[in-house]
């Protein structure tokens, strides 16, 4: 059974699917995915159980989360072995980042659950006190995707639930296995049946569905830049909230006074992290050309040391891609960049022998590829790096913004300046500096143009799962107010 609605598992009357094991193409489950009944189910569940969850006082919705954050510790590892089975990610990254970054978010909402916070209350209008009150919006309907099944569905649920809303999260059909377990540990940690729910279906009969539904006040969804632009299109026709996390190309811009090992070993981790299907990784790496030849070839002496192998042994640094069919899109991008008269300089093909099974795909580095090819302007999503030299910061600061993303960005410098200007002048969410991929629960997570708009992770975070209500108690005395005198006098 693969819907979670009203605190237990069903089963979904829609069409039957079927997860495919990635590592090795073999039928790994199938699926009866959720139809809209289902949907329906689940929101009607959501909207029942709202009045209660939010009139809670935030202790006690924190008390219920550090419960959580408890109980998915405790299930840490079939978190993590489910995670790698149905993604194919290394189970190195799963139980050392996905399972442990999903437990320190769930501990930190449960903080900022008692830390909604508005303007003091103060005199800004004559006698008149004016104050600021945060309520939840009602029931949200999330849409998350299948590259960090787990660490999606956190984002999503943590802090809606934490301002006092309930929600119904759908995860990508390729990958609910671990929402529908932290939906059923959120359960046993005693939060209320109907506060997290999960409808397990496609995006174009269950996803859209809950998108259009008139009882869900706020549609979040992780994805594709042109799925968000269609999502907003639908909500639209209810004028519901949306909070969009979208695409990325994040630019790894390498200034010449850069420290070259600590820049190459940090363009090699940030392009194959999760095999590349993260919308914050290194993909395009800008380097200045006095150091070019140098990065490029260190950074392919690193990329033929990572092992690409079976995700659950130790040794495996990359494991498999989602699906084959995705694996043949990144390889696509690259062979139409070597058709184009681009050079790969290591990898560019998928592994020969016990491999050749799944869908796997060697790191890969790409070097005199044009700055408007397809390669460098559209979102690769796999384990891909284009270089390219530049000649000034002017040149590299353009550059960097020469997408129509805006999700994360890298600059590596010692210069003090450099840095400065870097973490102003490029247009993304997030900037980090002699760094890249780095994250963290206090810190916000959400992009510039077309990588959406909103914010995940942090107390910023809870502006988007709020509403804001100004409340004015006038003490001025007798039945006049000074304004009235305005409007009418009375004779």
């Amino acid at each position: 059974m693969h819907q979670y609605i009203d605190g237990e598992y069903r089963d979904g009357h829609g069409e039957t699917g079927r997860r495919i094991d990635p590592t090795t193409g073999e039928v790994a489950e199938t699926i009866r995915y959720a139809d809209p009944t289902d949907v329906d189910a689940a929101v009607a569940a959501a909207k029942r159980a709202f009045p209660a969850w939010s009139a809670l006082s935030p202790a006690e919705r924190a008390d219920a989360m550090l419960r959580l954050a408890t109980e998915l510790d405790r299930r840490s590892g079939e978190l993590a072995a489910l995670e790698t089975a149905q993604t194919g990610k290394s189970l190195r990254m799963s139980t050392e980042f996905d399972v442990p970054g999903t437990i320190d978010n769930t501990a930190f909402f449960a903080g900022a659950a008692r830390q909604l916070q508005g303007l003091a209350a103060g005199e800004y209008a004559g006698r008149a006190t004016s104050m600021i009150r945060r309520e939840p919006i009602g029931v949200v309907g999330s849409i998350s995707p299948w590259n960090y099944p787990l660490q999606m569905a956190g984002w999503k649920i943590l802090p809606a639930i934490a301002a006092g809303n309930t929600i119904v999260l759908k995860p990508s059909e390729l990958t609910p296995g671990t929402s529908l377990i932290f939906a059923e540990a959120a359960t046993a940690a005693g939060l209320p049946a109907g506060v997290v729910n999960i409808v397990t279906g496609t995006g174009q009969v269950a996803g859209e569905h809950l998108v259009r539904h008139p009882d869900v006040a706020m549609t979040s969804f992780t994805g594709s830049t042109a799925v968000g632009r269609r999502i907003m299109e639908m909500a639209s026709a209810t004028a519901k909230r949306v909070h969009l996390e979208l695409g990325g190309k994040a630019p790894f811009v390498v200034f010449d006074d850069a420290d070259l090992e600590a820049a190459a070993r940090g363009a090699v981790g940030g392009s194959i992290i999760n095999g590349g299907q993260d919308c914050t990784a290194a993909t395009r790496a800008y380097v200045h050309h006095s150091l070019f030849e140098a990065f490029t070839e260190r950074v392919a002496e690193l990329m033929e040391q990572v092992v690409v192998g079976t995700p659950t042994e130790e040794a495996t640094d990359l494991g498999s891609l989602i699906t084959h069919a995705h694996r043949d899109k990144v390889a696509g991008f690259v062979d139409r960049a070597r058709a184009a008269g681009a050079r790969v300089l290591t990898g560019g093909e998928a592994p020969n022998g016990t491999l050749a099974a799944g869908a796997f795909y060697r790191p890969t580095l790409v070097v005199d590829a044009a700055q408007d090819s397809e390669i460098v302007q559209q979102e690769v999503f796999g384990p891909v790096l284009v270089a390219l030299p530049f000649d000034t910061d002017d040149d590299a600061i353009a550059l960097a913004n020469d997408t129509p993303y805006g999700l994360a960005a890298s600059a590596w410098t010692n210069d003090l300046n450099r840095s400065l200007r870097a973490s102003e002048e490029i247009q993304a969410g997030c900037v980090w500096i002699n760094d890249h991929i780095t994250i963290t629960s206090e810190m916000p997570h959400g992009g510039y143009k077309a990588s959406g708009f909103g914010k995940d992770m942090s107390p910023y975070s809870l502006e988007e799962y709020t509403n804001v209500k100004h409340v004015l108690a006038s003490r001025e005395p007798g039945p006049g107010r000074p304004w009235h005198d305005t409007v009418f006098r009375v004779r």
